[in-house]
Protein backbone atom coordinates (compact mmCIF):
# COMPACT_ATOMS: atom_id res chain seq x y z
CA UNK A 1 0.00 0.00 0.00
CA UNK A 2 1.54 3.47 -0.85
CA UNK A 3 1.99 6.00 2.07
CA UNK A 4 -0.04 9.04 1.64
CA UNK A 5 1.74 11.98 1.54
CA UNK A 6 1.85 14.19 4.19
CA UNK A 7 3.40 18.46 4.48
CA UNK A 8 4.78 18.52 8.00
CA UNK A 9 8.47 18.07 8.22
CA UNK A 10 9.50 14.91 9.00
CA UNK A 11 6.71 12.81 7.94
CA UNK A 12 8.83 10.20 5.59
CA UNK A 13 10.30 8.74 8.85
CA UNK A 14 7.73 9.44 11.66
CA UNK A 15 7.52 5.60 12.09
CA UNK A 16 7.41 5.58 15.76
CA UNK A 17 5.31 3.42 17.62
CA UNK A 18 3.21 4.54 20.70
CA UNK A 19 4.36 3.62 24.04
CA UNK A 20 0.81 3.81 25.17
CA UNK A 21 -2.82 2.22 24.39
CA UNK A 22 -4.57 5.47 25.38
CA UNK A 23 -5.60 6.15 21.68
CA UNK A 24 -7.16 3.64 19.11
CA UNK A 25 -5.71 4.01 15.86
CA UNK A 26 -3.23 5.73 16.37
CA UNK A 27 0.27 3.94 15.81
CA UNK A 28 2.29 6.12 14.76
CA UNK A 29 3.20 10.23 14.19
CA UNK A 30 0.73 10.33 11.09
CA UNK A 31 -1.60 8.93 12.51
CA UNK A 32 -2.14 11.37 15.29
CA UNK A 33 -1.88 14.07 12.64
CA UNK A 34 -4.86 12.67 10.81
CA UNK A 35 -6.72 12.78 14.20
CA UNK A 36 -5.97 16.27 14.97
CA UNK A 37 -6.89 17.57 11.77
CA UNK A 38 -10.12 17.22 12.85
CA UNK A 39 -9.45 18.60 16.54
CA UNK A 40 -7.33 21.38 15.89
CA UNK A 41 -9.47 24.69 16.27
CA UNK A 42 -9.06 28.62 17.02
CA UNK A 43 -10.34 27.26 20.30
CA UNK A 44 -6.70 25.32 20.89
CA UNK A 45 -4.81 28.05 18.79
CA UNK A 46 -2.43 30.23 21.01
CA UNK A 47 -4.21 33.65 22.11
CA UNK A 48 -1.75 35.74 20.47
CA UNK A 49 -2.35 34.29 16.76
CA UNK A 50 -6.02 33.53 17.28
CA UNK A 51 -6.92 36.20 14.87
CA UNK A 52 -5.07 34.48 12.39
CA UNK A 53 -6.33 31.40 12.67
CA UNK A 54 -7.91 29.37 9.63
CA UNK A 55 -9.32 26.04 8.63
CA UNK A 56 -6.25 26.52 5.87
CA UNK A 57 -3.47 26.80 8.42
CA UNK A 58 -5.41 24.23 10.97
CA UNK A 59 -1.83 23.99 12.77
CA UNK A 60 -1.10 28.05 13.39
CA UNK A 61 -0.32 27.91 16.97
CA UNK A 62 -0.59 24.72 17.97
CA UNK A 63 3.09 23.75 18.23
CA UNK A 64 3.62 23.19 21.55
CA UNK A 65 0.44 21.66 23.47
CA UNK A 66 0.64 18.89 20.17
CA UNK A 67 4.29 18.55 20.78
CA UNK A 68 3.92 17.50 24.83
CA UNK A 69 0.82 15.69 23.38
CA UNK A 70 2.58 13.83 20.63
CA UNK A 71 5.28 13.18 23.75
CA UNK A 72 2.71 11.56 25.87
CA UNK A 73 1.99 9.04 23.39
CA UNK A 74 5.39 8.21 21.62
CA UNK A 75 7.87 9.49 24.42
CA UNK A 76 11.19 11.57 23.40
CA UNK A 77 11.95 15.41 24.08
CA UNK A 78 10.27 18.23 22.73
CA UNK A 79 12.95 20.75 21.62
CA UNK A 80 12.23 24.38 20.66
CA UNK A 81 13.14 26.87 17.84
CA UNK A 82 13.80 30.25 18.97
CA UNK A 83 11.42 32.56 17.05
CA UNK A 84 11.70 36.26 16.21
CA UNK A 85 10.04 37.72 20.06
CA UNK A 86 11.55 35.38 21.83
CA UNK A 87 8.95 32.27 21.65
CA UNK A 88 9.86 28.92 20.80
CA UNK A 89 8.32 26.64 18.12
CA UNK A 90 7.94 23.16 19.68
CA UNK A 91 8.70 19.78 17.45
CA UNK A 92 9.57 16.08 18.58
CA UNK A 93 12.60 13.72 18.64
CA UNK A 94 12.25 10.21 19.88
CA UNK A 95 15.47 8.23 19.03
CA UNK A 96 16.66 9.30 15.56
CA UNK A 97 13.19 10.11 14.24
CA UNK A 98 12.29 13.79 14.62
CA UNK A 99 9.44 15.05 13.41
CA UNK A 100 7.35 18.70 13.52
CA UNK A 101 3.39 18.26 13.39
CA UNK A 102 2.92 21.72 13.37
CA UNK A 103 5.38 22.78 10.28
CA UNK A 104 3.06 23.67 7.76
CA UNK A 105 2.15 26.85 9.41
CA UNK A 106 5.76 28.28 8.38
CA UNK A 107 4.72 27.84 4.59
CA UNK A 108 7.45 27.58 2.73
CA UNK A 109 10.04 28.93 5.35
CA UNK A 110 12.76 26.33 6.11
CA UNK A 111 13.07 25.98 10.02
CA UNK A 112 16.60 24.92 11.29
CA UNK A 113 16.31 21.53 13.31
CA UNK A 114 19.63 21.81 14.18
CA UNK A 115 20.88 21.92 17.71
CA UNK A 116 17.94 23.28 19.58
CA UNK A 117 17.19 23.58 23.32
CA UNK A 118 15.11 20.93 24.79
CA UNK A 119 11.70 22.66 26.15
CA UNK A 120 9.89 21.12 29.06
CA UNK A 121 6.35 21.00 29.96
CA UNK A 122 6.76 22.23 33.52
CA UNK A 123 7.98 25.56 31.82
CA UNK A 124 5.18 25.93 29.14
CA UNK A 125 2.23 24.65 31.24
CA UNK A 126 3.37 27.80 33.54
CA UNK A 127 1.32 29.36 31.53
CA UNK A 128 -2.08 28.38 33.00
CA UNK A 129 -3.85 29.50 29.50
CA UNK A 130 -1.42 27.05 27.58
CA UNK A 131 -1.84 23.80 29.99
CA UNK A 132 -5.67 24.40 29.72
CA UNK A 133 -5.28 24.13 25.93
CA UNK A 134 -3.37 20.92 26.38
CA UNK A 135 -6.15 19.68 27.91
CA UNK A 136 -8.71 19.92 26.06
CA UNK A 137 -7.09 19.32 22.92
CA UNK A 138 -5.80 15.80 24.92
CA UNK A 139 -9.27 15.59 26.30
CA UNK A 140 -10.88 15.92 22.63
CA UNK A 141 -8.15 13.47 21.29
CA UNK A 142 -9.37 10.74 23.75
CA UNK A 143 -13.01 11.47 23.28
CA UNK A 144 -12.21 10.45 19.31
CA UNK A 145 -10.43 7.45 19.77
CA UNK A 146 -12.03 5.22 22.65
Amino acid sequence: MEKKEYKFWGWENADVSPITEDYKGIKNPRDLYDALSEIWSADTCAPRMRADWTEDNKTLGQCSITAFLAQDIFGGQVYGIKRVGGNFHCYNVIGDCAFDLTSEQFGDEKLDYTDNPEQFREVHFAKEEKRLRYEFLKKRLKETRQ
